[in-house]
């Protein structure tokens, strides 16, 4: 089998065989965007090859819950989106005949090896922005459906895949590229997914038109943050806006209303003084899943994202997994009464952070929200927070949030221009939680951390510094 991505071809087709010689299969997964695209994927691809599996959904991989997954009667265990940051606790277990892993993920290995280990950054492949957890899952989902011989089963998936990938912020820059990109075009060719040069603002299906453009990632004056502003913009445009009384959405408008609104958007952000490459990220380019109606959060692939982490971060993994899955009833109704909270605990933690503000170090800036915001959503908040009054684009920012009395939650979030400088926070986290007796990993460009309560003061002297080592 070839498959989407070559590099890993090899590799997939000795995981795919090993899933098929499985006496029983565990599938456990991470909770986030990625994670339950990953899970939806990896249930889909074993269901079709006839694999009986129950699936599991992890907050977080640690040596406690790899134990608790020993301790169940699987004799082979799937990690789809972690388990390779947890590799050295997983083989442990694997020598000692407590089950046979097959780790499908896209995160920084640990020191250890294992036979049936599928990441994209063995193969020289950057799994922070060119292929997700999700994509990994894909890959294997297409050895397992060509049983060996070249096919297309299974490339319906590549739409949850771009899902993934979007949520795991891995089109940043206004696209998916690398492997990615591959994946876009096996959904393309298979018909359930569209590529489009579109407007890079995110609510393109579900927000009215104000809204749309109040909330606009790129502040344009008179209209960033303005409703009045925003309805005032499109009031002079001439254009039939509303219907039944009703703002429209950018995805009832017709070719030509969009061409006129872009224009006219473009003229603004030039008057206004907005520089050139602020105003060049309001292109992008947008992913459709064709199988979903119109005007849904299903339609576009960065509102599904959101959906489903509106889900498993409140404990609903269950949820969100069946709406992947097709769940188009009693699922998706309580997904969305779950993004709606998900929504303002958002909001209110961008408020506090507004409010309260960041400490800066010499090569950081940081915050300590407590209990304040759950840390299931505190990396969510301070990628928020980045570039908004006071809280700068140009420097990596570390969140902390209690996670219980004796551990702290800790995200960190770059840019991929830091990256380009030299910025690991992978390695940044790895490091300072490792001399204050935690544990971190995740990307170069966003990575997290489990510290001893008390001990953030100390983890931000050292993050610093190594920060400070990669970027001066």
């Amino acid at each position: 089998m070839t498959g989407p991505v070559p590099e890993l071809a090899d590799c997939a087709d000795a995981c795919a065989e090993r899933l098929r010689e499985a006496d029983s299969v565990l599938l456990a997964s991470h909770i986030d965007a990625d994670g339950l695209t990953s899970a939806a994927i990896a249930s889909t691809a074993l269901a079709r090859a006839g694999i009986d599996f129950e699936a599991v959904f992890k907050k977080q991989l640690d040596a406690h819950e790899i134990a608790t997954i020993a301790a169940t009667d699987y004799d082979t265990v799937l990690f789809t989106d972690f388990g390779s940051g947890q590799l050295d606790d997983v083989v442990r277990h694997e020598e000692r005949g407590d089950f046979t892993p097959v780790v499908a993920d896209h995160h920084q290995p640990a020191d250890a090896d294992t036979e049936f280990h599928l990441n994209p950054l063995l193969f020289g492949i950057d799994g922070a922005s060119e292929l997700s957890g999700a994509g990994a899952a894909y890959v294997l989902a297409r050895a397992l459906g060509s049983d060996g011989r070249a096919s297309a089963a299974n490339a319906d998936l590549a739409a949850l895949a771009v899902v993934g990938a979007v949520g795991d912020m891995q089109a940043a820059d206004g696209a998916l590229s690398g492997a990615n990109e591959a994946i876009v075009r096996e959904g393309v060719e298979a018909g359930v997914l569209g590529e489009a040069t579109d407007l890079a603002l995110y609510g393109r299906q579900t927000r009215p038109l104000p809204k749309l453009l109040e909330y606009a990632d790129v502040p344009i004056p008179g209209i960033a943050n303005s409703q009045s502003g925003s309805v005032a913009f499109l009031s002079d445009l001439g254009l039939d806006l509303k219907e039944d009384g009703e703002w429209r959405t950018w995805a009832s408008l017709d070719d030509e209303e969009r061409r006129t609104v872009a224009s006219a958007l473009v003229r603004r952000a030039v008057a206004r003084g907005v520089p050139a490459h602020r105003i060049d990220g309001l292109v992008g380019t947008s992913y459709t899943l064709l199988d979903e109606r119109t005007g849904t959060e299903l339609r576009d692939a960065s509102e599904f994202s959101t959906l489903l982490n509106a889900t498993a971060r409140y404990e609903r993994a269950d949820v969100g997994l069946a709406v992947c899955l097709g769940n188009r009833d009693g699922a998706l109704d309580r997904a969305r009464d779950l993004l709606r909270n998900h929504r303002r605990n958002l909001s209110e933690g961008l408020r506090w952070v507004q409010n309260e503000g960041v400490t800066r170090e010499e090569h950081v800036q940081w915050f300590d929200a407590g209990a304040r915001i759950r840390e299931t959503i505190v990396g969510i908040v301070a990628g928020m927070a980045v570039g908004t009054d006071g809280i700068d684009r140009d420097v990596p920012i570390v969140a902390f949030a209690e996670k219980s009395d004796e551990e702290t939650k800790v995200s960190a979030r770059g840019t991929h221009a830091l990256v380009r400088q030299g910025l690991d926070l992978s390695r940044a986290m790895s490091e300072a939680s490792a001399r204050v007796g935690g544990k971190g990993g995740g990307h170069d460009v966003a990575a997290g951390a489990t510290i001893p309560a008390g001990s953030e003061r100390t983890f931000v002297e050292w993050v610093d510094r190594v920060v400070g080592e990669q970027i001066g």
